[in-house]
């Protein structure tokens, strides 16, 4: 009988120690998804976050002045006789100044051509300098492809002095 009694003891005995056994593999299966889950959730935030960091470090701008400033005459019987501008291109490559230093005539050419199309109506107003500075950058990234050069590296162009006489 004592063989028989036995028998029930392991068993009961097993069935406590196998379900200690269950409990601590899901206990580890529980803390190594929330582990894993805790490493991309913040692998992901440190993504943002370096992005983030890099976008508020932008390199500086790079101003080049087009000189000496640009002269152009308005047509006869218009309330001014001539326009003086002075442009500067803004870019924050270091390749794109010296390429834009190495196309000065071209990019002179084109924007005397452009400024001395203009009327004194046409700039008279904030909207109308506006207009030709947006005129003035277009046609300056137009260059810069036709070059072989990445216009997008340009970001604006300046006037840092506008006279009507």
């Amino acid at each position: 009988m004592s063989t028989a009694t036995a028998a029930p003891a392991d068993a009961q005995s097993a069935q406590p120690g196998s379900k200690k056994k269950l409990f601590i593999i899901v206990g580890a299966v529980v803390l190594l998804a929330a582990g894993a889950g805790a490493y991309f959730l913040l692998g992901g935030k440190k993504d943002e976050h370096a992005a983030e960091a890099k976008a508020e470090h932008k390199v500086p701008a790079q101003y080049i002045a087009l000189e000496p400033p640009f002269v152009v005459n308005f047509n006869p019987g218009a309330g001014a006789r001539f326009l003086q501008v002075a442009v500067q291109l803004m870019t924050r490559d270091l390749e794109m100044a010296e390429f834009i230093k190495s196309h000065d005539p071209v990019i002179r050419n084109d924007l005397l051509l452009l400024l001395g199309n203009q009327t004194v109506e046409a700039v008279s107003s904030r909207e109308g300098k506006d207009t030709l500075r947006g005129a003035a950058l277009e046609a300056v990234r137009q260059i810069i492809k036709a070059e072989g050069g990445e216009p997008e590296k340009l970001e604006a162009v300046y006037f840092t002095s506008f006279v009507m006489q």
